[in-house]
């Protein structure tokens, strides 16, 4: 009952969503759902990454496929540079039947651009927009590739091209 007060509580009434939180907590310490929404808590409403990784964890602990934590309990470890645990869940939530893919190979895309490797970032998020079921999530993984490639240091003209036109130039000038 206390769980499902927090539920329609959070995020509207905090104070109220935290009460209920507390008491589902107080009677049942292992509740997945009540872990994973005081995980939310933390993260969204406190930003405090680190607890909030720690209500995710036991959440995961308690119910290792409550697959609406992965892209949350994702988000907190690349949020505090765990890259490396963030990969390795991820490997790990791919081979979960239910997991949303595309999501989960965007949250990859998202762990490679903080590595600096911004090629297989785009590689990725082509990827994750070809396994995609709906249009939306195909506009934001386009806007991704596209902010990414913003990143990308641009290109210089080599001099072979450069010679060739002015080649071209001169052979144009003669006739």
């Amino acid at each position: 009952m206390y769980l499902y007060k927090a539920i329609d509580a959070y995020p509207y009434d905090l104070q109220e969503a935290v009460e209920a939180l507390n008491y589902a907590l107080s009677y049942e310490p292992n509740n997945a759902h009540a872990l994973f929404l005081m995980g939310r808590l933390y993260a969204e409403q406190l930003q405090e990454v680190e607890t909030a990784i720690d209500y995710y964890e036991a959440a995961l602990a308690s119910e290792i496929n409550l697959i609406k934590a992965y892209p949350h309990y994702l988000d907190a470890l690349i949020k505090n540079e765990m890259l490396d645990e963030a990969q390795k869940f991820l490997d790990f939530a791919m081979t979960v039947n239910a997991a949303d893919k595309p999501l989960l190979i965007y949250f990859k895309g998202i762990t490679l651009e903080k590595k600096g490797e911004l090629k297989a970032a785009i590689k990725t998020y082509k990827c994750a927009k070809k396994l995609a079921l709906n249009g939306d999530f195909v506009r934001f993984a386009n806007a991704q590739i596209e902010r990414v490639k913003g990143k990308m240091p641009k290109k210089k003209k080599s001099k072979k091209k450069k010679k060739k036109s002015n080649k071209n130039k001169k052979k144009g000038d003669k006739k």
